[in-house]
């Protein structure tokens, strides 16, 4: 069963299984279309770095912000660099990068909190967003990962992270792999590969072969999958999409199918601030 759901109405995926076993916990991935005080759908890119007007991805976010319940004053985001760092945020960082490139959290690809009224979100168009949850400390995370992000194990780091800071048990933990490009779409050469190969033992899992010499079909779902499971996390907490963001075009922003040309998703996490 596919675990991100769509709304037909928000035009955002949810990890539904998620939401309802925790009360409070909102969780998800935005897709191309959007609802800007109309009936019909609109593109609905997130990112402010890819050349679009500020106001209207500011608007963008502003929206998304209040479908969650969350006021846009706690949107808190990275700068994304292809790397493996995770970033710890406390309440005094909240509201980090939601309304400029200027004040995002730095040399960052993953985020995680314990605090409630956070609202974690990360950019893609065809990079892996993985989504970390461990219901018993009540701890969140988001990571990017694109090819560069997942062979440096930014899934792994995620986890050392909760450990360090939380005290969790990697089998406390459950990970959600979301909308990316899939194996179907995603040809490498040995250069990449060179480099997958050492992210997991298991790393043969992830590759199909190519019809191009010296290329090969890389699953970076299933890479980001094994690794975690190699960090502890039991097969059975990991959901993975289905979705392929270049296949389905018509959904989602694809870096590749749009030639580099194209906007952004968000995927985002947050626990609601619950009334005392």
């Amino acid at each position: 069963m596919e675990p991100f759901q769509l709304n037909n109405t928000t035009h955002t995926l949810h990890l539904k299984k998620w939401e309802s076993a925790y009360p409070g916990l909102t969780a998800g991935f935005t897709t191309r279309w959007g609802i800007q005080n109309t009936d019909s759908p609109q593109m609905c890119n997130m990112g402010l770095h890819v050349g679009d007007d500020p106001n209207h991805v500011i608007k963008n976010r502003q929206q998304l912000a209040d479908q969650q319940g969350f006021s846009f004053e706690t949107w808190t985001c990275a700068d994304q660099i292809h790397g493996n760092k995770v970033t710890k945020i406390s309440a005094g960082q909240m509201g980090a990068g939601r309304d400029s490139l200027e004040s995002v959290i730095t040399n960052t690809d993953g985020l995680y909190t314990t605090e409630q009224g956070v609202f974690l979100t990360s950019f893609y168009a065809d990079c892996v967003p993985l989504f970390f949850l461990d219901p018993i400390r009540n701890a969140i995370g988001l990571a990017h990962a694109g090819w560069k992000g997942t062979v440096s194990l930014i899934g792994r780091e995620m986890i050392e992270a909760f450990r360090r800071e939380y005290q969790s048990n990697p089998k406390d933990i459950y990970v959600a792999i979301g909308p990316s490009i899939g194996a179907c779409c995603y040809e490498v050469d040995e250069r990449v590969m060179q480099q997958a190969r050492t992210a997991a033992s298991s790393w043969e899992q992830a590759v199909q072969p190519s019809h191009k010499t010296s290329h090969y079909m890389l699953d970076l779902r299933r890479l980001n999958q094994v690794i975690v499971e190699e960090a502890g996390v039991p097969a059975d907490h990991i959901s993975t999409t289905h979705y392929c963001t270049s296949c389905r075009n018509d959904l989602f922003f694809s870096h590749r199918k749009d030639r580099g040309n194209t906007g952004r998703m968000a995927s985002f996490i947050g626990w609601k601030e619950q009334a005392t």
